[in-house]
């Protein structure tokens, strides 16, 4: 297969409309970008994109790669994931967490899967630690995990405001924030913390705390799981003009939804209707995680698992029922997630960027999917499978 591919006449997204151009790809890299016909197409692989849109692959900032859930016993742990589930969703990029069990589940494990996911093609970071605090390590630091192991980009996700919490005290958060912070500037990295918010009615206020009591900036915390009701989504719009990032979960099920959960595209029509940026604002799926039902008791009453998938279902939903902008939509699985996370050559269409890349028909359906360059779908069907699919 060619490693110089010409995408020819699609409208293009980068996130931002460009109109309609030709897109170079080569060794993986948007090579360049012209207006049609200009360049050439001798030993190039040729894609035709002329009635589609271009558009990032897309960047899911939450996902269980190495299976999750367990909260109803060992029968209940979840599944890993498998490449095509996020073929099929247009995610080319994500990152990978541990949940409630970080004892099953081993940060090893998740980083040998976020490996192979690698090798078969998608681009993959982690986070070190789980929910609970004091967090485990693979160094025994959480600042050398992420200066010293290169797919650590933070810390995550920690649990805030949930039964299932270590109920970590405000100190504890500080030193945690701290030390991703540091190990972030040393490496290069987002350091961030990522913090799962549960449905407690604490809301944000300790992560409220925290930049009041410290020299922390806001976005040095990313809240995860803001849609589960509309109180929670206030609080997520109040920490945004506070200038934090808020995090809206893509999966869900009938239950969520009828107990007041708000559905991702929803929420995020919501923020930008209160007049949040777009790029304080982003969708992750929380792919494969368990999606628990717990009583007023805390007792599981239902378990579902959750989609890699439901991100892209996520943006259209949004641009066709809530009448969000499709930039705008697209932005808070691309380029948003990838400022916020110093993923400095990912969702964006530009010279130079990862060849990470969607064609897109009118209805949003996922035509094609190139993920570094190499062609994963084509018209809609399945051109790689996983090792042992």
């Amino acid at each position: 297969m060619s490693f110089i591919k010409l995408i020819k006449g699609a409208e293009i997204f980068s996130p931002t409309p460009m109109g309609r151009l030709d897109v170079l790809l080569c060794d993986g890299k948007v090579a360049a970008m012209e207006q049609e016909s200009q360049m050439p197409s001798v030993h190039c692989q040729i894609i035709d994109g002329h009635g589609l849109k271009l558009l990032p692959g897309l960047v899911d900032s939450l996902v269980h790669i190495s299976g999750g859930g367990g909260e109803g016993g060992f029968h209940t742990r979840t599944p890993q994931m498998n490449l095509e589930d996020a073929i099929i969703g247009g995610v080319t990029t994500l990152v990978a967490a541990l949940g409630t069990d970080a004892v099953t589940r081993t940060l090893p494990d998740m980083l040998a899967k976020a490996r192979a996911l690698e090798s078969e093609g998608l681009s993959t970071y982690c986070y070190t630690g789980s929910y609970q605090v004091p967090v485990r390590t693979l160094t025994n630091s959480v600042m050398d995990d992420i200066v010293l192991i290169d797919k650590f980009i933070g810390v995550g996700e920690v649990a805030i405001s949930d039964h299932r919490s270590s109920q970590p005290t405000l100190q504890e958060l500080l030193r945690l924030a701290s030390d991703a912070r540091v190990g972030g500037m040393l490496s290069g990295k987002a350091g961030i913390v990522s913090v799962h918010v549960g449905e407690g009615d604490r809301y944000l206020a300790l992560l409220h705390q925290a930049v009041e009591q410290s020299e922390l900036p806001p976005r040095q915390f990313y809240p995860t799981h803001i849609n589960r009701n509309q109180s929670l989504l206030e609080a997520g719009v109040q920490w945004c003009r506070r200038g934090g990032v808020i995090d809206f979960t893509s999966s869900t099920n009938a239950q969520f939804v009828a107990e007041g959960e708000i559905p991702a595209a929803q929420a995020l029509a919501f923020a930008l209707q209160q007049g949040i940026d777009v790029s304080q604002l982003t969708m992750s799926s929380d792919g494969n995680a368990s999606l628990p039902v717990f009583d007023k008791q805390g007792r599981l009453t239902g378990l579902e698992v959750g989609r890699v998938s439901s991100l892209w279902e996520a943006v259209r939903e949004a641009v066709q029922q809530y009448q969000v902008p499709l930039e705008s939509a697209l932005a808070s699985v691309t380029l948003s997630v990838a400022d916020l996370l110093k993923l400095s050559s990912k969702g964006r269409i530009e010279v130079g960027a990862d060849a990470d890349l969607l064609l897109v028909d009118d209805s949003l359906q996922i035509h094609s999917v190139l993920a570094k360059g190499q062609l994963l779908m084509s018209q809609g069907g399945l051109l790689k499978r996983g090792t042992f699919s």
